[in-house]
């Protein structure tokens, strides 16, 4: 395969970033209230504790992954990548979603894969 068909099926995973950042944005105009306990709900739920934010995040891609979500998947690599998730970290936990979700959860890890090479994963 050429790298232009490569890049063809390559999926663009800062639109969908930006796109759901869009969305957020539309409903805390239209909506502050719902946006603001959304925004508390997230922070709460992927705060440092028992497990660390890294370790969240590599579990909310994976669950993005099996809820064949592209918004999701935009949203926590680019998050995993931020906290200092590897690569084949994030991978793993795609490879993880695949085991519990079959073949639709293995299709999506080309996102995944997407992700991490446009949000810079080592």
């Amino acid at each position: 395969m050429s790298v232009m068909q490569n890049e063809q099926l390559s999926d663009d995973m800062n639109r969908y970033y930006d796109q759901f950042m869009d969305v957020m944005k539309t409903l805390g105009e239209n909506s502050p209230e719902y946006t603001k306990s959304f925004g508390e709900f997230v922070k709460a739920g992927e705060k440092s504790g028992a497990l660390s934010s890294k370790f969240k995040e590599l579990i909310s891609v994976a669950l993005s992954v099996v809820t064949q979500c592209p918004y999701c998947v935009a949203y926590h690599v680019k998050n995993a990548v931020k906290e200092g998730a590897t690569k084949q970290e994030i991978i793993e936990s795609a490879m993880v979603a695949g085991v519990m979700g079959g073949g639709p959860a293995v299709a999506h890890i080309r996102l995944v894969i997407d992700a991490c090479d446009q949000f810079g994963a080592k």
